[in-house]
């Protein structure tokens, strides 16, 4: 489980955002903070942390003077800015400090679980440890970097896509695109399109299964499950 600090200065979008970050699976909040002193103090008092939503504009400082005084107490958490602010500035300066996604408000919860399920994905990739490979290397730089939403499969709606990663997102197991077509009511091309993309977007894992013979069957897994 990915543990969540959400800093913002107000209270309501701070419970808007933690109710949003409730929904990822895979994520659960560690923390809300409504200031820089706040944050800074979970920083220091929660058990764990992986991943801090900051706002940039706080009563008594900016994300960003959060983010130098974490490093400057070698605080390595992980930053997500989630803010108004949008000049380049801020930007660019968020940037040199290492967040590693910048979210601007507003928002929907779609922009912020696209945000939550890419980190999701680099931290898989990173877990392994170890030395890479040029490919490994460029998968693991490529992770934050995907689309919000994946395009659909020409032909189809975004909504058929949903169908489909809501059937992975609630499986207890990984399924195959007849599997899929049965839970979601598509067809099984249908099913087998919408998955391939979700692959290909980094959403979902691809397994094989072997039988006693023939071609091996493919099999879908919600990544943030892997």
């Amino acid at each position: 489980m990915i543990e969540v600090l959400v800093v913002d200065d107000d209270v309501r979008v701070a419970r808007v955002n933690a109710a949003y970050v409730g929904k990822v699976p895979g994520f659960r909040v560690a923390g809300e903070a409504h200031s820089a002193a706040g944050a800074l103090r979970l920083l220091e008092t929660l058990p764990r942390l992986d991943l801090v939503l900051l706002d940039q504009h706080l009563p008594d400082g900016t994300g960003l003077s959060v983010v130098r005084e974490m490093r400057r107490r070698g605080r390595r958490t992980d930053v997500i800015m989630v803010t108004a602010a949008r000049d380049v500035a801020t930007v660019q300066a968020a940037m040199r400090l290492g967040a590693l996604q910048y979210l601007v408000k507003p928002f929907a919860f779609a922009g912020l679980r696209a945000k939550l399920e890419a980190y999701a994905v680099l931290r898989r990739a990173l877990d392994g440890g170890g030395e890479a490979e040029q490919a490994e290397v460029d998968r693991i730089f490529g992770a934050l970097s995907a689309r919000s939403r994946p395009e659909p499969p020409r032909g189809h709606s975004p909504t058929t896509t949903e169908l489909v990663r809501q059937a992975l997102m609630s499986a207890d197991r990984p399924l195959s695109a007849r599997e899929t077509a049965e839970r979601t009511g598509v067809s099984r091309q249908t099913a087998q399109r919408c998955l391939k993309l979700l692959e290909r977007a980094g959403r979902a894992r691809l397994t094989l299964r072997y039988g006693d013979a023939g071609r091996p069957e493919h099999l879908y897994v919600w990544a943030a499950r892997v």
